[in-house]
């Protein structure tokens, strides 16, 4: 590996270059787009306090256009002796400007500029991730409504306890998304705030614009003391990995619930074939391998806030290269958790349920709390209703209309989901969908 940017004449030996980059390669050209845009502003900005002249601005800014198109076009690459996304961008200028492209540097670090493009991306990422839980949450909400009418057993303790339905169901999925937007917005204000200008997290001697680049990056505010705009690694990240955290327990659960109720012994729901797996021996066999997957996915998910916790919590103030690390437990969560996202929604496109479940004897008992409350209803106290029902059902002879009279808030004839949509719609406004800005 040939020298670095930073090298003061020493290489490093190659096996410790090769190990301090690690995966630095893979993971940087997700930031490529998001680096070249916080150099754009970035430059923008050092004209404004005198570091560059206007034709020297004009190009740098035409030349980081351009490689920025090719990155769109999938022709950007960082070369083997290279050691990162920075280093790659601010070599290419060199070689097509000569001078000029050695001054996009001036004020900054390899460490405010890794934060800004970590921020934009995450921001970016986190805006398309919410579209995802809209768009599940959008689903559910209308086989809800379809639903409605069609009952099911509700279970406690794995027992049959209560009435539910189709409708209450899946609505309760939608509604607990709503409680996920709330974290991921709350994330989303975590990471979008401006760490530029904080360089090493010591700040600079030049007279930077700091409000300048927030403007030009679309970010609500600054991390005003730079180090704390240095301390924001790691939180950052696992703000984020919390939200997903929380995303997956209810993709998981969802998951978990459709393995159970496709199953023959239930027979609530069911699939197309063509959504399903077979076997290599059995030739009835229907799998969900698809809700398997999510499932699984989803439970080692809920691991990445602890993992991001182990790798930063004892770390003193200030930047470490264990950070870099944290790249390649962040980018493949948001990978998969996006990934879950459309497939859960793509898959509830072809739901079916089964309108008959309660014709089966078995769930006659789903009815004895109906049958306590009608006898309440009637004058009967609690207690005495709860024991003369209880009574019937040891002996064999009780029996119910399997009416349900519920018009509560939230219950089943009740589902409230206008109102569970403004929630939603509250909850989104947390999340910004474009920023608006163009460095």
């Amino acid at each position: 590996m040939s020298s670095p940017l930073w090298s003061k004449g020493a290489s490093a030996h190659q096996k410790v270059a090769a190990f301090t980059q690690g995966n630095d390669q893979i993971f940087d050209l997700l930031l490529a787009k998001h680096d070249i845009d916080g150099s754009l502003a970035h430059i923008k900005m050092l004209r404004s306090i005198g570091l560059l002249t206007a034709d020297e601005l004009e190009l740098l800014s035409r030349e980081l256009l351009i490689i920025r198109q090719e990155v769109e076009a999938g022709n950007f690459k960082i070369e083997p002796d290279v050691e990162d996304i920075h280093s790659q961008i601010e070599i290419m200028l060199t070689r097509r400007l000569g001078e000029v492209g050695k001054k996009i540097h001036s004020g900054r670090s390899r460490n405010d500029q890794i934060l800004t493009d970590i921020k934009l991306y995450l921001r970016e990422e986190c805006t398309q991730m919410a579209q995802e839980v809209q768009a599940l949450f959008d689903g559910l909400q209308s086989l809800s409504e379809q639903h409605k009418e069609v009952m099911l057993p509700g279970y406690t303790h794995g027992q049959i306890a209560m009435p539910s339905s189709f409708g209450l169901w899946l609505g309760a999925y939608a509604e607990t998304l709503v409680d996920d937007m709330h974290l991921l917005g709350a994330a989303y204000k975590i990471i979008n705030q401006n760490p530029l200008g904080s360089a090493a997290g010591y700040g600079s001697s030049f007279p930077l614009d700091r409000q300048m680049t927030t403007r030009l990056l679309g970010f609500d505010t600054l991390h005003y003391n730079v180090i704390a705009a240095q301390m924001s690694r790691g939180k950052t990240e696992q703000s984020l990995a919390f939200a997903m955290a929380s995303i997956a327990a209810t993709l998981g659960k969802l998951a978990a619930d459709c393995c159970l109720y496709i199953c023959p012994n239930f027979g609530f729901i069911s699939f197309p074939e063509s959504l399903c797996t077979g076997s290599s021996i059995m030739p009835h066999k229907k799998n969900p391998d698809v809700w398997e997957l999510i499932r699984a996915q989803c439970s080692l998910i809920q691991s990445v806030p602890n993992e991001i916790a182990l790798l930063c919590n004892h770390l003193p103030h200030g930047y470490h290269r264990d950070f870099q690390l944290l790249k390649e437990v962040l980018f493949p969560t948001i990978t998969q958790i996006r990934g879950c996202l459309q497939m859960a929604a793509f898959m509830l496109q072809h739901l079916q349920v089964n309108p008959h479940i309660l014709d089966d004897p078995k769930y006659d008992y789903l009815f004895t709390v109906e049958e306590v409350n009608r006898r309440v209803l009637e004058g009967m106290s609690f207690r005495e209703a709860y024991k003369s029902v209880g009574m019937e059902v040891n002996e064999g002879n009780f029996t119910s209309d399997k009416e349900v009279r519920h018009t509560h808030a939230g219950s089943i004839g009740n589902l409230c989901s206008q109102e569970i949509r403004s929630k939603m719609e509250a909850a989104m406004k947390d999340v910004a969908t474009d920023t608006g800005r163009n460095p």
